[in-house]
Order: C-alpha cells, then sequence, then structure tokens
C-alpha cells in the first residue's frame, strides 16, 4: 500500500511541547514517506509563543504545501501557526482572537533587575515577530497587528477574510478516503 501524498492533520489542543512534538513528528514521518501536502486543521486556545513560533517556522520550511484550516477557533500564537499556511481556509462559524504576550512568575519569584530586563526583552521580541509574521501574511501593517493584539482583536470569519487573514471560507475539511492523523488534548 503507498501513502498518499496529501494527508490531514487534526490539531486541537494547546500549542505545547506535547502537542507541537507530536506535530513535528508525524510531519518527519510522513515526509520521509513522500507526502507533499498536508492540511493542517485547527482548533486551539493557543499557548507557548516559543512552540508556536518554532512550528511556524518549521511548516513553512518543509518541502511540502502546507495548508492550514480552522475548524473551530483559532486564538493567540495558534493564529502564527496559522499563517505558515501557502492557503488559509476557515468554516463559516469560527473565529479568531489576537493578543499581547506575557510573562509568568512563580509564587515567591524574586529577580534582579538585569532579570527583569531580560524578561521585558524576551516579551518585546516575542510581540515584534508575531506582529512580522502576521502582518507579512494579512497585508497588514506591523503596526496596525501590535495594535490589533493590544486591544484584544477577536475576529468572526468572515472579519478574518475581510482582514486578510482568511483566504477562503470553506466547510469541507477533508476528501473522502483520506487519512486524518489526530493530535488532541488529554
Amino acid at each position: 500500500m503507498t501513502t498518499p501524498k496529501s494527508v490531514a492533520i487534526r490539531l486541537m489542543a494547546p500549542i505545547d511541547g506535547k502537542s507541537i512534538g507530536t506535530l513535528l513528528a508525524v510531519l518527519d514521518q510522513r515526509l520521509q514517506h513522500g507526502v507533499e501536502e498536508f492540511i493542517l486543521l485547527m482548533s486551539t486556545p493557543g499557548g507557548s509563543v516559543f512552540h508556536g513560533l518554532s512550528a511556524y517556522n518549521y511548516l513553512r520550511g518543509i518541502p511540502a504545501k502546507v495548508i492550514t484550516h480552522n475548524f473551530g477557533s483559532v486564538d493567540s500564537i495558534g493564529i502564527v501557526m496559522y499563517c505558515a499556511g501557502s492557503e488559509r481556509r476557515s468554516v463559516p462559524h469560527a473565529r479568531f482572537l489576537l493578543h499581547g504576550v506575557s510573562a509568568g512568575f512563580q509564587q515567591n519569584e524574586r529577580l534582579e533587575e538585569k532579570q527583569l530586563e531580560e524578561r521585558l526583552k524576551g516579551l518585546q521580541i516575542d510581540l515584534r515577530n508575531i506582529s512580522r509574521v502576521i502582518a507579512e501574511h494579512c497585508g497588514k501593517t506591523e503596526a496596525e497587528v501590535y495594535q490589533a493584539m493590544l486591544d484584544r482583536t477577536t475576529l468572526d470569519a468572515e472579519e478574518a477574510k475581510t482582514w486578510g487573514l482568511v483566504q477562503k471560507l470553506q466547510s469541507e475539511l477533508v476528501v473522502e478516503g483520506q487519512e486524518v492523523v489526530a493530535i488532541q488534548q488529554g
């Protein structure tokens, strides 16, 4: 039996080390077997900026076509991963949420001035990288995306299409008989 040239991957999980590790392993395995196209079906609350930006860069750098398709909600760093698709689709009843990044602190954590400066600089770089990626794919300026993030902008599918994030509204997710690999929480 030959491996199909196109595989759908259903990602319904937070963006974290586990989900992205699984995603990259699936991509690597299928690439070794000649898959030429991946349809990344996404519904995610977002999560780790580190893992989301890494996944975006990996998806953009593989020798295969990547199509992203929001089938529920793509929030936060999930939008950066969504932008990795050379084609970006969404079901009509979906949503997207853009917001800024934050730093978490453990209870009673003590940081010296240089450590705080380092944490702040990391947040600023993350904001610039996220704004740059989204702007590049939506035809917006980095300043427009940055402001949308500060405003915690929520878009429905039609608004996301007008905004330049979605290229096509489409209810159908996979073709009959297509392999679907599930990556989900828990």
